[in-house]
């Protein structure tokens, strides 16, 4: 296990004894419906997990390296943006699938780019955006989210 995920582990059980320890009742509580939301996004986080690895068990790793690996340049970023804004997946688990893309040979900016524009980015929630935010909001707020998910990947590729 890699430190960053001791270390939150580690906060989040210190957590859990420190409020069990302020309000026991509300802490049970809280561990109660979070077993409950668990347990009711079990089977759509299961199916999701197991999609992602049949997809890249079909996708050959040379081509996901050709595709949107370092070679690949702007236009690989661009499409992993793209694919990031198009996809509708949880973003726990858009980081597994992140780092299988990496070790699949994908770029660091790719990937960046994959994960920014799919937590920034709506096409799949658009009709309920657009309807609470209203259109110029809904273009302004996509656009805008996309510009700066490519800046994002590119500054990361760059320094990373």
């Amino acid at each position: 296990m890699s430190v960053t995920a001791l270390v939150m582990n580690g906060l989040a059980v210190t957590g859990l004894i420190v409020a069990g320890i302020v309000n026991r009742r509300k802490a049970l509580q809280a561990l109660k419906a979070a077993w409950h939301a668990f347990i009711g996004m079990a089977p759509r986080v299961l199916i999701i997990v197991i999609l992602i690895g049949i997809i890249l068990g079909f996708i050959p790793r040379e081509f996901i390296a050709r595709v949107v690996g370092g070679e690949s340049g702007f236009r690989g970023i661009l499409l992993s943006a793209t694919f990031g804004a198009i996809m509708f997946i949880p973003s726990i688990l858009a980081f597994p699938l992140a780092g299988s893309l990496l070790e699949s040979g994908a770029a660091l900016s790719s990937v960046a780019a994959f994960i920014t524009s799919l937590t920034m980015i709506g096409i799949v929630s658009l009709p309920v955006e657009l309807k609470v935010l209203g259109k110029k909001m809904t273009l302004y707020r996509n656009v805008f989210g996309f510009i700066f998910a490519l800046m994002i990947a590119m500054v990361m590729g760059a320094l990373l």
